[in-house]
């Protein structure tokens, strides 16, 4: 059995640092230390291991197969080591927990502004910290554990996680008045269109790796169409500020479209002949070993689907 005492924090930070920039004297200039004693921190770790950690090469390091798990257990050892760091000043402060929270677009633009709220009502000394990100950067904040939960889209893949279902909306289409889509519907925001019909037009999308864009594209290509991709953004912000402009139309959830077609002077019009329901979900690690305030969100928002669900 390993000496447990023998692993050192500053040579594992050390070892994850010199790996993602792919280069020793880089990790050791991130620590100022200088490339003879990180060179030496890092043989001692193998040495431990007893098994080789890099591979390495006249233009940098990467990793052995057994390095790549160093590296990934690594990261989580770290993660939970600055958890705790963190945690402890909360409790300094008056908090009583650290909720650390990635959501996509659509949560943001959607349902989790609102139960946030509620949870910070019911919790008034957990802090929160949440991050905008794409379900797939979400999924991995949470492999790492440098986030507990993730809101991610349900066509994220998400292997060793627990999911459970946290919102549904349903996708429509948002156009300027003056588009033709519009002017043929009956009535602003009170038509329809064919999913064939409407991804035939230039469309203003999030970044292709995002989950709602995969869907919008497997929509297209289902249809036999190639999505035509006139600009990509970040955020709905950006992607209604840009049909506003009329450099495309945008296909989103509706609880997010709504906000900006009133002020943006935008139609919505809903989509008919493909799958318009977009599911999101909440996933973690394992909820046996979430912490209390993680738990209690969890917890808060199992009830509010339930009672919606209860309500149909």
């Amino acid at each position: 059995m390993i000496n447990l005492n023998r692993f050192d924090l500053v040579t594992l930070r050390l070892f994850v640092a010199a790996l993602d920039a792919g280069s020793l004297t880089a990790g050791a200039d991130r620590f100022g230390i200088s490339l003879a004693a990180a060179s030496k921190r890092i043989a001692d770790l193998e040495q431990h291991c007893g098994v080789p950690l890099l591979q390495r090469r006249q233009r940098g390091v990467s990793a052995t197969a057994e390095g790549q798990t160093v590296h990934r257990l690594a990261i989580e050892v770290i993660a939970r080591l600055e958890q705790l760091a963190q945690s402890i000043d909360d409790f300094r402060a008056g908090a009583a927990g650290h909720l650390r929270l990635c959501a996509n677009p659509s949560a943001f633009g959607g349902f989790l502004p609102a139960v946030l709220a509620r949870y910070a009502e019911r919790y008034p000394k957990v802090r929160i910290d949440l991050d905008d990100t794409l379900s797939e950067d979400g999924v991995r904040a949470v492999q790492k554990g440098t986030a507990e939960l993730a809101v991610i889209g349900d066509n994220v893949p998400c292997d060793g996680l627990e999911t459970l279902p946290c919102n549904v909306d349903e996708l429509v289409l948002l156009v300027p008045m003056t588009h033709p889509l519009a002017t043929a519907g009956a009535g602003a925001g009170a038509g329809t269109v064919a999913m064939e019909h409407a991804l035939g037009h230039d469309q203003i999308a999030l970044a292709r790796s995002a989950s709602l864009t995969r869907k919008v594209i497997a929509a297209a290509e289902a249809a036999g169409l190639t999505l035509r991709i006139r600009v990509q953004v970040r955020s709905f912000d950006s992607m209604c500020r840009m049909v506003a402009c009329g450099l495309g139309i945008a296909v989103l959830p509706s609880s997010a479209a709504q906000l900006y077609a009133q002020a943006l002077g935008l139609v919505t019009l809903r989509l008919t002949g493909a799958e318009v329901e977009r599911r999101l979900l909440l996933a973690m690690r394992r909820r046996s070993a979430l912490s209390a305030p993680a738990l209690a969100l969890v917890q808060m928002i199992e009830a509010e689907v339930g009672a919606a669900d209860g309500s149909d």
